[in-house]
């Protein structure tokens, strides 16, 4: 006989649950089960993680989530009977389901909100199709009715859910705490309520850690979230029950006597096959003229470009091969209508005096980015590779990465939304994790260990390590764990939860626009904070990147108050009426110019502002203000527009131990060697430092004779 766990939290029951997705699903595979639900509070969060890592570890992933049902979801009036809430499982047996469970727990979320995400029966009942329901652990309304002796009331509880989801559907969960009274008096009061009405019973354990000896570390994280002490009496415990991850065998034999609420769990395991599509694009609809086809539209967009960018110039060789090969690649693998819905909010911002900045990441490698104006930078003068950006052997969404001035970037999101519909874009959601010093404090706080010895433990942890890097590469650390017992039970406790999803919150510039209802592709939610709004329960930073594996279109609108900067800068110059001057060297009219003509027009060969990079003169200049950039634009002495690419590539960790090689070769005073003579003219203009990714694409073609696509897989992994 097998056993499936059906009722299953991880660590995206914030701050409730323990287990990581892969633990859970290791510890499934270890235990020799075939499949394992996860049902997450009132969230999807680790859905698809769960999803594709479940295929790992040969295990039949069920998609699901435990939710809170009340009277009325939109009755907040701080009653009793506003605040009294019941659990239910739900589980998505098919896709129907599955968008059923997505449109369920978005209600819930955004309108239900009270204390908890709410649900009500009337919206279960609108969206109950593909969907089998338990009636949950003790908290559920019917067992709850079973341990206040409401027999009658919890029959009519359990026949209204069978209404609601169907024959077949709903089941009546019993637990495994026979050591526990109420939990005996509910499995005997819902056994006989399954007698009576034909209702089936089910087995499950409502898990919320792994293994048996987790139930202290799962008490102490309860205790960080309502900022309790372990050794308070009065407050919300779980330690009574044993809420791991249990063995077939073991629920066997406490239901030997039931043995269908075993044999119930692989019915429901069987039942559920939902198939989540992924890879699968889903790129929003862009109007069109009509007869024309995306592919045609962006290349007369293209074309105009050309005039444009290039007034009075004959188009080059180059240009129109670069062009060519672009619109092929882009044809070939489908993205016309994504070029054409970010030039569409790019151009309509720089036409409604929103400062865009000029392109950021890989996507100034486009000549087709350029000609339409979704960047400023033509990547032919300035040996950019199209292949970084997409690449045809290889294919994924592009990501392109917008700046626009922070004061006008709502301006732009409020376009997107009524072009494409308020319900088909959304903010993404991001997680806050337990960070390795954080953990200390947070255990220290929760076990009552004195606050200058959580300081002093935090503190031994250098900046971005983990609690066992640090271990294994700080002797004063492991001395201090290996001396102190208050201080081994501090660091093993934080260790447990170290990386754990703390809190929700929502990306600095994330947003997804989507063909159909985002609902139909991921849960929504509110977030409170800094920032506020209605985000994705889908994230695109975690290990499973579930935005990009569903298909969605993903674009970073950064706000970035440096472009805001610029805008008011050049406004107060205007106010003063002293803009005339600058216009007429540039070309432009001081009435008529814009920020952004103004801003494309800038000369790249000034040399009085080279002379203030030169002398560091550059607070408020983005990414050359720091103490450690100044230091070095002293001694490059910069005196062309590349030598400030160069130095923005090399300031970071890693290519830093380069610059004084650059600075070297810049000034002569450092002999460059090549190992290779192919080597020379790749690296020639930086001196001998490979400083650009684009630069190691070249060297795995011209050494290798990777094509540029393969040498893009290899920049990857490198």
């Amino acid at each position: 006989m097998r056993f499936t766990h059906l009722h299953v939290h991880s660590h995206y029951s914030l701050l409730t649950a323990l287990p990581k997705v892969d633990d859970l699903l290791k510890r499934a595979q270890e235990l020799g089960m075939t499949s394992l639900a996860l049902t997450d509070t009132s969230a999807l969060y680790g859905a698809i993680e769960f999803y594709m890592h479940a295929k790992d570890y040969g295990i039949k992933p069920i998609i699901g989530a435990e939710v809170w049902v009340c009277k009325d979801l939109r009755s907040k009036n701080n009653t009793a009977e506003d605040k009294r809430r019941s659990q239910l499982v739900l589980l998505a047996k098919n896709d129907t389901g599955y968008k059923n469970l997505m449109k369920i727990i978005s209600i819930a979320q955004l309108e239900g909100f009270y204390y908890k995400a709410r649900t009500d029966k009337k919206l279960l009942r609108e969206y109950a199709e593909g969907l089998i329901a338990l009636s949950g652990s003790m908290q559920g309304e019917v067992p709850s009715e079973v341990i206040y002796g409401n027999t009658e009331r919890a029959k009519l509880a359990a026949l209204e859910y069978e209404d609601i989801f169907g024959k077949g559907n709903f089941y009546l969960e019993l637990g495994p705490h026979t050591d526990i009274e109420n939990q005996v008096a509910a499995n005997q009061g819902l056994v006989e309520i399954s007698r009576e009405t034909g209702i089936p019973v089910v087995a499950a354990v409502d898990v919320h850690y792994v293994k048996k000896e987790d139930a202290d570390i799962q008490d102490i994280l309860l205790c960080i979230r309502d900022n309790k002490r372990v050794t308070d009496t009065e407050r919300f415990s779980m330690k009574a029950l044993d809420l791991s991850l249990r063995s077939s065998e073991d629920m066997e034999a406490i239901f030997k006597d039931i043995p269908e609420a075993i044999e119930n769990t692989q019915k429901i395991a069987d039942a559920c096959d939902l198939k989540i599509e992924l890879g699968q694009n889903h790129l929003p609809s862009f109007p069109l003229p009509e007869g024309k086809t995306a592919d045609q539209v962006l290349r007369e967009l293209c074309e105009t470009g050309l005039g444009k960018r290039f007034p009075g110039q004959t188009v080059t060789k180059e240009q129109e091969e670069r062009l060519d090969y672009e619109l092929s690649v882009i044809e070939k693998t489908g993205f016309a209508s994504y070029f054409l819905i970010v030039q569409d909010f790019v151009n309509w911002a720089k036409n409604n005096g929103v400062v865009v900045g000029p392109g950021r990441g890989s996507a100034a490698g486009s000549f087709v980015a350029y000609l339409t104006g979704i960047t400023d930078l033509d990547p032919i003068r300035y040996d950019l590779l199209f292949e970084r950006f997409l690449n045809p052997e290889r294919i994924s969404m592009p990501d392109v990465d917008m700046d626009f001035a922070d004061d006008r970037r709502e301006d732009v999101l409020g376009y997107v939304r009524e072009k494409y519909g308020n319900d088909h874009v959304a903010q993404i959601i991001t997680f806050g994790t337990m960070a390795a010093r954080g953990s200390i404090r947070d255990v220290g706080r929760a076990l009552g260990i004195p606050l200058s010895l959580c300081d002093q433990t935090a503190k031994m942890i250098p900046m971005f390590s983990s609690i066992k890097e640090a271990l294994e590469e700080v002797p004063e650390f492991k001395q201090h764990y290996e001396s102190n017992a208050d201080a081994k039970r501090l660091i093993d406790a934080a260790q447990n939860i170290e990386g754990l999803a703390r809190h929700t919150s929502m990306h600095a510039c994330g947003v997804v626009i989507t063909k159909d209802p985002v609902t139909e592709y991921t849960p929504l939610q509110r977030v409170s904070g800094s920032r506020e709004g209605v985000v994705t329960q889908y994230a695109s930073s975690t290990k499973a990147n579930a935005v990009e594996k569903i298909g969605l279109l993903k674009m970073d609108f950064l706000g970035l108050k440096n472009l805001t900067i610029i805008q008011n800068t050049i406004r107060i110059i205007r106010a003063l009426g002293k803009l005339d001057g600058l216009a007429s060297e540039l070309g432009l009219d001081a009435k008529t110019a814009s920020v952004a003509d103004i801003m494309s027009r800038l000369p790249l060969d000034d040399e009085m502002t080279y002379q203030l990079l030169q002398d560091a003169h550059t607070t408020g200049v983005f990414q050359l203000e720091s103490t450690g950039m100044k230091r070095y634009l002293r001694q490059l002495k910069p005196s062309v527009f590349e030598d400030i690419i160069a130095m923005v590539a090399l300031y970071r960790p890693g290519p830093m131990d380069y610059i004084p090689d650059f600075i070297g070769g810049k000034h002569g005073t450092k002999t460059v060697e090549y190992l290779h003579p192919k080597l020379e003219p790749i690296l020639r203009n930086t001196y001998g430092v490979a400083v650009y990714q684009e630069q190691l694409m070249q060297i795995a073609r011209d050494l290798a004779g990777f094509s540029l696509g393969e040498a893009d897989v290899l920049r990857k992994a490198v």
